[in-house]
Formats: structure tokens, C-alpha cells, sequence
């Protein structure tokens, strides 16, 4: 290929890469759940986490009941008391992936002062693979089963990975939607523990 068509194509990839860009922004902005304002998402990556509403002004998280890997079932409420990240994921989800080590990562550091994360795997095509996955990963916080539509009650999972912080009261702090880094993470873990 000459040197022309290479300049053209990475000309037309740019292009396309920030047309993706500029429609991942605008939907991250305009798509929160219900009862989740913008001023109170934790996920916007200009505001800092201690930037969240106080947790007076912040709606209860909808509670739900869901199995384990081990067929036990989980309950939000049974957490109250903890921060808590509901991770709304699936196996061939890339970004989903990306983040985990960091989940494990943060379980691993916070776990003992009152963090967990429940990981909420979405697509009943791919349950079957979750038990292996989640062994070869080494994930060490709850798998669950969305297998009743608990997405639904978050105001529907539009792009996963999408992650909702509870606080120690239950409160929804805010959502975050795609993979962030894992300092991210560990700030907002570390402003409301």
C-alpha cells in the first residue's frame, strides 16, 4: 500500500474514531437512569466524587434478590452498611474485562473497611461461561444472575460495563457507564467509605 493510501486511511479512522468519541460522550451525558440527576452521577469524568449531592437528596437503590454462582441467593439490602458498586457486565464485553483486575484489586484493598462489588452478569447467552471466567480472573467478590430483569429497575442497562455506587445507606451516589481507570475507582471508593 502507498504511503498516500496509508495517510488516507488513518485520515478516515481518526474521523471515524472521533465520531464514536463525540457519540459516546453525548450519550453518557443525556442517558442516566431515572431518579439519577446529572448533578449527582458520580461518573462524569470532570466531577470529583466528593462533587455527589448528600446522600438526603440521593433515591434508595432497588433492592433485588439474585443467585450466586453457587445457586445462593444475594440481597442489596443484606449490604447496607457497605459501599457497594453494582457492576452490570458480560463475559464478551471488552471494556467489562478491562475493569475487573481492579475490582479485584480495590475488594482486596477496601474489602475489610466495608466495600464489595456485586458483578451482575447480564446475557443468559453466556451464563454458562461465567463460573470458568470468573476462576480464570480470580474474581473475588459476588457473581450474580440477572436472570428477573434487575437491570430494569436501574432504568435499563443501555452500555455495559455500567456501575451504580451505593452508599453505607443504600443510596444511589450516581452511575457510571463504560470502563474508567482504576484510580477512578479507587477515588470514589476512597471519598465515601
Amino acid at each position: 500500500m502507498s504511503q498516500s493510501s496509508n495517510k488516507n486511511m488513518y485520515a478516515i479512522l481518526a474521523v471515524a474514531a472521533l465520531l464514536v468519541i463525540a457519540l459516546g460522550y453525548f450519550f453518557m451525558n443525556n442517558a442516566t437512569p431515572a431518579g439519577v440527576s446529572q448533578a449527582q452521577a458520580a461518573t462524569q469524568p470532570q466531577a470529583s466524587p466528593s462533587q455527589a449531592a448528600p446522600a438526603t437528596e440521593n433515591p434508595t437503590a432497588p433492592d433485588f434478590t439474585l443467585k450466586d454462582l453457587n445457586g445462593k441467593d444475594v440481597t442489596l439490602s443484606s449490604l447496607k452498611g457497605k459501599l457497594v458498586f453494582v457492576n452490570f457486565w458480560a463475559t464478551w464485553c471488552g471494556p467489562c474485562r478491562q475493569e475487573i483486575p481492579s475490582f479485584i484489586d480495590l475488594v482486596d484493598k477496601y474489602g475489610k473497611d466495608g466495600f464489595t462489588v456485586l458483578g451482575i452478569a447480564l446475557d443468559p447467552r453466556e451464563f454458562e461461561k461465567v463460573p470458568g471466567f470468573a476462576s480464570d480472573m480470580g474474581i473475588n467478590y459476588p457473581i450474580l444472575y440477572d436472570k428477573i430483569g434487575v437491570s430494569e429497575l436501574y432504568g435499563g442497562i443501555r452500555s455495559i460495563p455500567t456501575t451504580f455506587v451505593i452508599d453505607r445507606e443504600g443510596k444511589v451516589l450516581g452511575q457510571i457507564v463504560g470502563s474508567r481507570p482504576h484510580d477512578v475507582f479507587e477515588e470514589i471508593i476512597t471519598s465515601n467509605l
